[in-house]
């Protein structure tokens, strides 16, 4: 699979249920291949496996993933903490079998670029900052989908 990476999770470790007083660690990310199509991957395994594939790529990084175990995800566990995707799969890494390499994206698709700018989202599925503001009393409680831009960034 290659694809453009469009997020990333930081480094977690979780107690090894199979191994007591050790700890297995994690990270997620999202890769993406076209404008419609967009999976979440996640690997699992030792500190160092983790923390050296982890900081061998970025968002916005391109990415070729061999070997990876395709999974059916499951949707409203995962989806608390991942993108939503429009796959009912996963892709899992195994430090064993899969290999993911970085590559530019002008080297391997210059389309790939233009898929980190677009919105995961459907674009009628969002509110404005204004619209927040004006209905505010009516959407206390809800949860939304909210399309901005940074105008700035300080201190």
């Amino acid at each position: 699979v290659i694809g453009v990476v469009i997020g990333k999770t930081d480094v977690r470790s979780f107690p090894d249920r199979k191994n007591i007083g050790t700890e297995r660690y994690t990270f997620n990310f999202t890769i993406r291949d076209s404008p419609t199509y967009f999976i979440n991957v996640q690997s699992w395994g030792r500190e160092e496996y983790i923390r050296s594939l982890s900081e061998s790529f970025r968002v916005g990084d391109c990415v070729t993933i061999e070997n990876p175990l395709i999974q059916s995800k499951e949707a409203e566990r995962e989806e608390k903490f991942n993108p939503v995707t429009p796959s009912c799969y996963k892709l899992l890494l195994s430090e064993n079998h899969s290999v993911v390499r970085t590559s530019s994206c002008y080297d391997t698709d210059t389309r790939l670029l233009s898929l980190l700018h677009l919105p995961v989202k459907d674009p009628q599925d969002y509110y404005s900052l204004g619209d927040i503001v004006a209905n505010g009393q009516s959407l206390h409680g809800r949860v939304l989908n909210v399309l901005a831009a940074v105008m700035s960034v300080s201190e």
